[in-house]
């Protein structure tokens, strides 16, 4: 596959994650932190605004296609 391919599906792969990832995490901080104390919101906020790069990085790498020698 050539590399403009992947870098545009993979562009395409990233949007879609950060957008059902934020629409995710979202729904589960409305559903389970209603009454939780400002610290609560801070920690699940801090780990979900991070973690998202995990599976991103991983489109990343393929994105960037087999190395070179």
């Amino acid at each position: 596959m050539p590399v403009r391919l992947r870098k545009f599906i993979g562009t395409i792969l990233i949007i879609v994650l950060v957008l059902v990832y934020a629409l995710v995490a979202n729904t589960i901080a409305v559903a389970t932190l209603g009454n939780a104390p400002w610290w609560g919101h801070l920690l699940y906020f801090l780990l979900t605004g991070m973690l998202w790069v995990l599976p991103a990085m991983v489109i990343i790498k393929w994105m960037a296609g087999p190395r070179q020698q």
